[in-house]
């Protein structure tokens, strides 16, 4: 192990705050009386959990009873999706998407196509951007929820929900957008965003993990994704993780007053990557949109080298990255989204993400800009493809 450690991947994953740590530890002892019970063990419970989900709430302008703990992100869009589809299905089949949108969407759609549902995918431009024009022209008489991420792990860009929002509004059709990436990250109303179901994930936002929700506002109709019990308003069944719960309020809570400050600290350090490498790498290209994109996110991709192997010497200096999507990753697959946005398959596995934190400093963007140009140049030294090189 190297001796400095640098972390540069909080798409993936951000490590929990000590203050959401301390508010944890005391309900893994306290907090096991079961909440649907009225003695006083379980209703200390129960309390502790409306705390906790008015305190998420408030994060995102929603009222507590909007929202839906589940186990995480990829959990809470499958609920959304499959729920919402299918408690309006008699109505049509008909769902639209954008073709950027993680797998824990792109696959729910995919199986419910199996099913006899007709999916739209709608492209995006070369900054990663979807046209909201372009959604409402795809809505027909059988559309039941267009579901539009918010922002891609992969590229950070913030696409524009409100806009959309509004014109979905507009043909009365169910919208749910996956604010995984900016919940907790940029400011959220979810009347501003005209949103029907929004899904959110503790880790996110310094939270612990294995745990999410589902913001569903009230009036939306949906099925259940897990049933067998009546918690979370029969929503979803299944004994509520109360620790988790916890931190996540906890987490919402801090985010809901530091947000502002962190992304303050956040975006000069995001726009010195995004300038200086291109500057000091050739053939090295900004992906997503320049300045509307999540505040700690920086993306290239770098030709003639691939992204797994600039991860492995990085990881040989103590830096964190990602090569995309943690879900993509192992299987060592060309990026979807980056695709998407007009890259060839061959450069698009060189793309690398840089997700940068609240606890990053200047220092750590320094190491990063001084180890890696060489560490470009030593790969492509070694590469059959050096010979492509631009001179």
């Amino acid at each position: 192990m190297a001796d400095r450690q640098i972390y540069f991947d909080h798409m993936a994953n951000t490590p929990p705050d000590a203050r959401v740590i301390e508010a944890i530890l005391p309900h893994l002892k306290n907090s096991y009386g079961n909440p649907l019970n009225i003695h006083d063990f379980g209703q200390t419970t129960l309390t502790v959990i409306e705390e906790s989900r008015e305190r998420v709430a408030k994060l995102i302008g929603a009222n507590s009873n909007e929202i839906i703990f589940t186990s995480c992100g990829s959990e809470s869009n499958n609920f959304a999706i499959r729920g919402i589809a299918k408690a309006y299905e008699k109505k049509g089949k008909h769902i639209i998407a954008s073709t950027i949108e993680h797998f824990s969407v792109l696959y729910q759609l995919k199986e419910m196509e199996k099913e006899g549902y007709k999916v739209t995918y709608l492209p995006v431009d070369k900054f990663g951007l979807i046209d909201p024009q372009a959604v409402a022209a795809a809505i027909t008489p059988e559309t039941t929820l267009v579901t539009i991420t918010h922002a891609s792990n992969e590229i950070g860009t913030i696409e524009p929900i409100a806009e959309i929002g509004r014109l979905v509004k507009e043909k009365g059709v169910c919208f749910h957008t996956d604010a995984i990436q900016t919940a907790g990250n940029i400011p959220i109303n979810v009347n501003e965003l005209k949103v029907d179901a929004l899904s959110l994930s503790a880790n996110q936002f310094y939270g612990p993990t294995g745990i999410a929700a589902l913001y569903l506002r009230k009036g939306t109709r949906t099925i259940p994704l897990i049933i067998g019990g009546t918690q979370e308003e029969g929503k979803r069944a299944g004994t509520q993780n109360i620790p988790g719960i916890v931190g996540m309020g906890k987490a919402a809570e801090l985010a809901a007053q530091e947000m502002d400050e962190r992304a303050k600290k956040l975006i000069p350090l995001r726009d010195k990557l995004l300038k200086a490498l291109p500057e000091k790498i050739s053939d090295c290209f900004i992906t997503g949109h320049l300045s509307q994109r999540l505040p700690g996110h920086a993306s290239v991709y770098v030709k003639f080298i691939e992204g797994e192997s600039m991860s492995m010497f990085l990881n040989m200096e103590g830096i964190a990255v990602s090569t995309g999507s943690a879900c993509v990753s192992k299987a060592l697959k060309a990026s979807h989204v980056v695709l998407a946005i007009g890259v060839n398959e061959e450069d698009v596995h060189g793309s690398l993400v840089l997700s940068l934190g609240k606890d990053n400093e200047q220092a750590d963007v320094d190491y990063f800009l001084e180890k890696f140009p060489p560490i470009v140049e030593r790969l492509r030294q070694m590469s059959p493809l050096r010979k492509k090189l631009t001179p």
